[in-house]
């Protein structure tokens, strides 16, 4: 009798053990956030300094991925509407030094700016700059999760 309480404690222990795992993975999965559908004011849509588009970094992570255009105005980084990501834990959005971002360490290794936390997995989203960063000194927009220091998406930029 002992015997089977026992075996049914650690069962439930493991099952319970498994389960939460198995959530905070899925999680993002089953309830994604809304989509963002935010839009450029008159005011925000100065000059365009830069687009790009962002790419599937490693094709053999299905997990990591993305796509769609950005735009960079003077004062704002703009996520087009194409724009997706394979969902996940806090991921950001960083202006790099470097051009043709491939691998995690392109990111870790450079001074980048962290324009903040990505507010929705797909559709347009607009991040402002901080006054006084010299934009030709990036070439890169970068979707990146700061939770496990894995590079997710990025988008090489082009000058206009």
């Amino acid at each position: 009798m002992w015997r089977g309480i026992a075996i049914f404690l650690v069962g439930g222990i493991f099952g319970t053990g498994f389960g939460v795992a198995l959530g905070f993975f899925l999680f993002p999965y089953i309830f994604p956030p809304p989509e963002a559908a935010e839009t450029l004011a008159a005011s925000e849509q100065t000059r365009v300094v830069a687009k790009g588009t962002f790419i599937h970094a490693d094709p053999s992570d299905p997990i990591h991925y993305g796509s769609g255009k950005v735009t960079v105005y003077e004062n704002t980084v703009f996520l087009e509407k194409d724009f997706e990501v394979g969902p996940g834990p806090k991921y950001h959005v960083y202006l790099v030094p470097k051009a043709m971002v491939r691998e995690s360490a392109h990111v870790a290794q450079t001074m980048f700016v962290d324009l903040g936390r990505l507010r929705a997995f797909k559709d347009s989203q607009k991040y402002t700059i901080p006054a006084g960063i010299d934009l030709t000194k990036f070439d890169s927009v970068v979707i990146w999760c700061e939770q496990f220091k894995v590079l997710i998406s990025p988008a090489d930029l082009k000058r206009s």
